[in-house]
């Protein structure tokens, strides 16, 4: 489920990587479309060579520049308790350094069943089946494959860098404007069901 704005938080880790680097990376082109791994996006950047060390450091310098600037999304708390109010369990699949997708749950004081971090696109498929999920509700395209990878509903919300019409042409089943709208669609779900 997505439930933060990491962008404020990537953007002020890139600008201080960059500053180590001498690199000036296009900050705002680079948040403007998260959900790739790291490699992917240093890859314009930075000498192949280089591109492991600098993840590492992007990774030991994001707490520090990117927790505490990283809001949690309208309606994520809620959706959260709607899915536990109904039976359900709550699973983050995260491209994210699983470290640091903690310390901001931590944070936020959200609670999850499970999370697992370093995933992306198709392979976030293994880890929906094994933790039994039935919808999966994400940002990009790649968590609309991940989801139809595992064979579950994919709910597309539009708090990210794709628009409505690049989620449909990646077959999400459902598009919401914001989580907010998550408990209501979940009702309706559940009840047609």
């Amino acid at each position: 489920m997505t439930l933060i704005d990491t962008a404020p938080g990537f953007g002020s880790v890139l600008r201080a990587l960059g500053a180590e680097l001498g690199v000036d990376f296009p900050v705002e082109a680079m948040t403007a479309r998260l959900g790739p791994p790291l490699d992917l996006l240093f890859e314009p950047y930075l000498a192949a060579e280089a591109i492991p060390a600098a993840g590492d450091r992007f990774r030991a310098l994001y707490p520090a520049h990117a927790i505490a600037s990283v809001p949690l999304l309208e309606g994520a708390r809620e959706a959260l308790h709607a899915v536990r109010r109904r039976g359900g369990r709550t699973i983050v699949v995260t491209g994210k350094f699983p470290d640091n997708a903690r310390l901001h749950l931590d944070h936020l004081g959200l609670e999850v069943d499970h999370l697992e971090g370093w995933v992306w696109g198709v392979g976030k498929a293994d880890v929906l089946v094994r933790e039994g999920a039935s919808v999966y509700v994400g940002d990009h395209v790649h968590d609309v494959e991940g989801a139809l990878a595992a064979d579950v509903l994919s709910v597309s919300v539009l708090t990210g860098g794709c628009t409505r019409e690049e989620l449909l042409d990646a077959g999400t089943h459902v598009v919401l404007e914001s989580l907010a709208e998550f408990p209501d669609w979940l009702d309706d779900h559940l009840a047609t069901r």
